[in-house]
């Protein structure tokens, strides 16, 4: 009983989680934005940005009550992080391509030899 009382008069771990997952939303519904735009410069600055994000130290254990709601969010991530990399595979391969391509004329040119007859 005292263990369901100091969980509900104490709403700070909540908070502080509620914080830390609407941040995170937030970062997964801008990724895909990004997607949706299909820019290909923006898509692979999300590619860049993966080592950016640090990790809160001062949240604790998470409550109870939104392991279902972490547990969506991270679904969600995963989901938006395969179709990053897929986008950022993609374009580096279209990139490597075109980089391959020759654009010089298609079919063969004229060459004459000046030798003296």
């Amino acid at each position: 009983m005292t263990g369901d009382r100091r969980r509900h008069s104490d709403p700070t771990p909540n908070r502080a989680w509620d914080g830390a997952l609407d941040a995170l939303e937030g970062d997964v519904l801008a990724a895909e934005q990004t997607l949706a735009r299909d820019r290909a410069e923006e898509i692979a600055a999300w590619g860049r940005r993966s080592t950016d994000w640090i990790p809160p130290s001062n949240l604790g254990p998470l409550p109870d009550d939104l392991r279902e709601r972490a547990a969506r969010l991270l679904q969600h991530q995963l989901a938006v992080a395969e179709e990053l990399v897929e986008r950022i595979t993609q374009s580096r391969k279209q990139r490597d391509v075109a980089a391959r391509m020759h654009y010089g004329p298609s079919r063969p040119v004229a060459s004459f030899i000046d030798r003296g007859l």
